[in-house]
Parts: C-alpha cells; sequence; structure tokens
C-alpha cells in the first residue's frame, strides 16, 4: 500500500511540475515588435519590475479610419530599460519573449523584451 502512494505522490509531483514549467517558464513564442515608445516605468511594491508602453504604426481598418495599436511589455535586463528610458519617444525595433502568464518578478506582462535590434530618432 505505501508503495502505491510514493507512486501516486510522485506521480503528481511531476505533473505539477511540468503544468508550473509550460505555464510560467516555457516560451510560447518570440518575434519583433516596431513602432514608437510611449514609456517606460520602474514601479512595483515587492518586487520592482519595468514596465513599457510602445505605440505601433497604424493599419487602415475597413472603414477607412487609421487605428494605433499598443504593445505593453516588461523588460528584465535594467541595463535595456536604461536604455529605453534614455530614448523614451524615438521609433524601436524590439525582441520579445511571450509567455503563457507572468511571473511577479518577471513583470505585469506575458511579453518581455530581451534586445533591442534597432533604434532610429524621431525628429519633430
Amino acid at each position: 500500500m505505501r508503495q502505491h502512494l510514493w507512486k501516486i505522490v510522485l506521480t503528481l509531483v511531476l505533473i505539477l511540475t511540468a503544468v508550473v514549467y509550460f505555464r510560467y517558464f516555457w516560451v510560447f513564442g518570440t518575434g519583433v515588435k516596431a513602432g514608437e515608445l510611449n514609456y517606460l516605468v520602474h514601479k512595483g511594491v515587492v518586487f520592482k519590475t519595468y514596465e513599457g508602453k510602445m505605440i505601433q504604426t497604424g493599419i487602415r481598418s475597413q472603414n477607412g479610419t487609421l487605428e494605433s495599436f499598443e504593445f505593453i511589455f516588461s523588460v528584465q535586463d535594467e541595463r535595456i530599460a536604461q536604455q529605453l528610458m534614455v530614448n523614451s519617444g524615438n521609433q524601436f525595433n524590439l525582441h520579445y519573449k511571450e509567455y503563457l502568464a507572468a511571473l511577479p518578478w518577471r513583470g505585469h506582462s506575458n511579453y518581455v523584451v530581451d534586445s533591442i535590434i534597432s533604434m532610429e530618432k524621431v525628429s519633430r
């Protein structure tokens, strides 16, 4: 009886470990987003994280109006975050990783920017 109980407990622990891994640590997708960096802030109560928003270029919708799309993201690397903060308002191509769920110490968003591919200064 005790052997069966250990097998059941071990199986449940392995299943729980797999679910947690795929939910929080497995990279669901990667990609690049382009747009104008609106803001990047360092905030949080317990875990201070870098959270940002980028406005992507508009696309004509079916009714002929121009829409803007927001890309809300988190940044783990402080060096990348500082570079984004200094250049807020410029055009960026940002490489990101998409997770199925956010972790408090990783940020509030499922999208985590891990590198800056390019930056273009906006002249106004």
